[in-house]
């Protein structure tokens, strides 16, 4: 059960990369993700339109959890599980625990923006009213990669103009 459970984390961290490239694509933070039902059914994706709609809480989290909770008309997104390419940073995982989302299974870690371990541990600040459980590392290579190879592009652009 464990091994399927581990499965199917990948295979859903990889759908989070299909939205965190669309994001490239449109010269975004590549940033995926998707929130998942306890029965497996996907109820929204979503990747970083913060530059295209121009809105800075346009994150692929936020954008994800507004998508679902109109799906199943309620703001509190209970027994779900969110995939996400990059840890959360504060504004998202304020929201995911507003939203008391069960899960939160990321790929790489943030250290300079993360909330949920490593610039701050909003999950087990228990002030809070809500500890998501926390999976890390799923697909971290993929994920790094891709943001960091995003960065490397901008920067060299920059350095052009």
């Amino acid at each position: 059960m464990y091994l399927m459970t581990i499965m199917n984390h990948i295979n859903f961290m990889k759908l989070a990369l299909n939205e965190a490239e669309k994001a490239a694509k449109k010269k975004e933070v590549p940033i995926g993700a998707l929130l998942v039902e306890e029965s497996g059914d996907i109820l929204a994706t979503a990747h970083n339109l913060t530059i295209s709609l121009p809105d800075p809480s346009a994150h692929a989290e936020i954008l994800v959890l507004r998508k679902a909770a109109q799906k199943v008309l309620n703001y509190r997104l209970l027994n779900t599980t969110l995939y996400v390419t990059i840890e959360p940073c504060v504004m998202c995982m304020g929201a995911i625990i507003h939203a008391r989302v069960a899960r939160v299974v990321f790929g790489a870690n943030d250290p300079k923006w993360g909330a949920a371990g490593s610039l701050y541990d909003f999950p087990n600040d228990h002030r809070l009213n809500h500890s998501p459980e926390i999976i890390s590392g799923v697909c971290r290579d993929e994920c790094r990669i891709l943001i960091q190879n995003f960065f490397r592009a901008r920067r060299k652009n920059l350095a052009r103009n």
